[in-house]
């Protein structure tokens, strides 16, 4: 289905509308977004995912997964980010809305290599087991029914008449009766329950593995796995169409890479490229940003200082060496009709200083593009933002790509 505003302005309005798109807290993703939205947008969804999935990584290496001290905080970034994580919240329309969206265009950024779809999966799988955990019980086979898992709840006759077997099958109901009177069990083909069966942690009786519920996340998790896998290297193979979009690429490039990505706390390419370079690379090969602050450069003969460092550091990044950054920035500035005395005593300071050659002579490294979004935002007459109008939209041919996918 294809939303138009009008219709997307309808289902604002419908409740019951609202509640068929996003019926749960967590998803399977299996259907991807149709609708329309803006770069802007776009790039917004995108960056809070990533902070997102990366409090999932750093919560994971802090504490325990699955403690009450992870579950709070990860609960507490999860509302922070306003994602959805309770099944029993109202007006969670908007938060559904952004989980569904952002993870589809992360699985474009994050579909570029091994290591990138390694990364995702881990994050996404953590993220979707917390919100598992806290999924309540009457809802649980609505979930599993909704995302195609075909696993149904047993009887409480038969649940009585195989409870020796499965208690002594299952170490994590711990033989408390307490716990199995609550407990839900389900009967799940074996093929579906390979890791448990491995780790003899499941009872097996003709080709079924009867699973307690405390168990049946790894199942489910499993299952997200296999499904996520297959969906980013579907994703792979039809990024070509996506790439052609020169003001798309480079922000899936520096979201896939603003956690994973190079080290430049050395410069490696010092001297690599010269200054009669720079114009033909502007046009080529820069990120929307980089393209931008270029041609204000060469269109006003100056920036002001929160665009002369991302662009400096930029350009020290790419291999222009001190030399050489002093001269082209002179050389830019005179044009401006500024007096060279005025540079030398002004502004060569600066790019001397993020060359490590003045003050603390700390060897500053480029903006990451994280960095560059959350702090010093651009003001009149500045140029230093990710380089996209609001009236960018997505290219028409991204929806396609994404219903490939699955």
């Amino acid at each position: 289905m294809q939303f138009s505003r009008a219709n997307w302005k309808r289902l604002r309005l419908t409740g019951d509308q609202r509640n068929v798109c996003y019926p749960h807290s967590l998803q399977f993703y299996l259907e991807p977004p149709s609708e329309s939205i803006s770069l802007i947008e776009f790039e917004s969804l995108a960056i809070d995912r990533v902070k997102l999935l990366k409090a999932v990584e750093n919560l994971g290496v802090s504490y325990v997964k699955g403690t009450e001290p992870y579950q709070s905080k990860l609960e507490s970034e999860i509302r922070r980010l306003k994602f959805s994580f309770r099944e029993s919240l109202e007006n969670e329309y908007e938060p559904r809305r952004k989980d569904h969206i952002s993870h589809f265009i992360l699985r474009l950024a994050y579909c570029q290599s091994e290591d990138l779809r390694r990364w995702f999966i881990q994050q996404e799988m953590d993220l979707l087991r917390f919100r598992f955990s806290i999924l309540p019980k009457d809802k649980i086979q609505n979930f599993l029914k909704d995302s195609h898992l075909h696993f149904e709840a047993i009887s409480d006759d038969e649940k009585k008449l195989r409870e020796p077997e499965i208690l002594a099958s299952s170490p994590s109901l711990s033989g408390s009766k307490v716990d199995w009177e609550s407990e839900s069990v389900y009967k799940i083909p074996f093929a579906d329950a390979l890791d448990l069966f491995r780790g003899r942690k499941v009872y097996l009786e003709s080709g079924f593995a009867y699973v307690p519920l405390k168990d049946i996340v790894a199942i489910v998790l499993n299952e997200f796995r296999a499904k996520l896998s297959k969906a980013l290297a579907l994703t792979a193979r039809s990024l070509p169409a996506v790439q052609s979009d020169e003001r798309l690429q480079p922000l899936l490039n520096h979201l896939s890479h603003s956690y994973t990505g190079q080290d430049y706390s050395t410069q490696k390419n010092a001297g690599k490229i010269s200054l009669d370079q720079i114009d033909s690379l502007s046009t080529r090969s820069f990120p929307p940003c980089m393209r931008q602050l270029h041609k204000a450069l060469r269109e006003n003969h100056h920036l002001r200082h929160g665009g002369r460092m991302q662009y400096g550091l930029f350009l020290k990044g790419i291999g222009l060496t001190l030399e050489q950054a002093l001269q082209f920035w002179k050389q830019e500035f005179i044009r401006g009709k500024m007096d060279p005395d005025k540079f030398d005593k002004g502004y060569s300071y600066n790019i001397r200083h993020i060359f490590g050659k003045e003050g603390k002579r700390t060897d500053y490294t480029p903006f990451s593009c994280m960095k560059i979004i959350l702090t010093n935002p651009p003001s009149q007459g500045d140029y230093h933002d990710l380089g996209f109008s609001k009236r960018d939209t997505l290219p028409s041919g991204l929806s396609e790509v994404l219903r490939d996918d699955t």
